[in-house]
């Protein structure tokens, strides 16, 4: 087992594959509760699929991807807002046209102006190929995304559960709102890196959505969807490596796999465990009349 372990920690691209992979899920399932508790799951995929042109552009120039991708991210979230707050269509039609176009822009600027690093990278993540630049600006961005949620999260706890009662006590809800939506931008670019701009928004659903079947409280559902996005995260590196597979997909496909089992065996919200308890329950009362 210890030789299992440490066999891939030889390589220097392998260690690095496993620091991005930390940091990021670590932002990413932090901010996955709030995403998921309140229904912002379609923005996270606007967001993560319009960072593509902030990404092409940071290539072409030579600029650190983290700054284009984050960028991009603020730029989709304005537009959002723009197109939300002009009344003419709803939020969710909102986020579909912004992200679509931005996403298409990506492609468009790729094709057209082609750089060192090709599509696939881009789409799908390229863990392998961490460099020590990439690696720093991920470790930054998501240990700064770590500090803002965890500074602000009663604030955000009450937000997420009463916003009316958060702005009752006198609290700057939209401030609020933005911080997390300047989280989700990062949280982004730290993923993208990771499993790439297709697949960044399973990173930031699946552990949260995890932990919910699995706890009540914003502090236990915190941990259990650190814990969820760590062990697949962490397991979808040895697999890839071991099966000679990209490791970003696999890395989605873990945690997916983690989410399934807790969809059907979770204690109290379990497919399977209320199907049992039901049966159990109606042999009891057969058996009692």
């Amino acid at each position: 087992m210890i030789d299992f372990l440490l066999e891939p920690m030889a390589y220097d691209f392998m260690w690095r594959a496993l620091v991005v992979v930390v940091a990021a899920s670590l932002a990413g399932a932090l901010l996955s509760c709030w995403l998921v508790h309140m229904g912002w799951a379609l923005m996270g995929d606007a967001v993560s699929h319009a960072v593509l042109p902030g990404v092409a552009v940071a290539s072409m120039i030579g600029m650190p991807f983290a700054i284009g991708a984050f960028l991009a991210a603020l730029i989709a979230v304005a537009l959002i807002g723009a197109v939300r707050e002009s009344g003419t269509v709803r939020e969710d039609a909102a986020m579909g046209i912004v992200f679509t176009a931005l996403f298409s822009v990506g492609l468009v600027l790729i094709a057209r102006f082609p750089s060192q690093q090709d599509l696939h990278t881009i789409l799908f993540g390229s863990l392998l190929g961490v460099g020590d630049q990439q690696l720093v600006q991920v470790v930054i961005v998501a240990a700064f995304t770590v500090v803002v949620l965890l500074a602000f999260r009663r604030d955000l706890v009450l937000l997420a559960f009463d916003k009316l009662h958060a702005h009752t006590l006198g609290l700057r809800t939209k401030m609020l709102t933005g911080i997390l939506l300047v989280t989700l931008a990062t949280a982004t670019v730290a993923g993208v890196q990771s499993v790439g701009v297709i697949l960044v928004v399973a990173t930031l659903i699946i552990p949260g959505a995890t932990a919910q079947l699995l706890t009540n409280t914003m502090r236990s559902l915190m941990m259990v969807s650190v814990i969820v996005a760590l062990v697949g995260g962490v397991a979808g590196v040895y697999i890839g490596y071991y099966a000679d597979l990209p490791p970003g997909p696999v890395v989605v496909i873990a945690q997916a796999t983690l989410f399934t089992a807790a969809q059907l065996f979770a204690p109290h919200r379990g497919i399977v465990t209320r199907a049992v308890s039901n049966l159990v329950s109606r042999r009891s009362e057969t058996l009692a009349a």
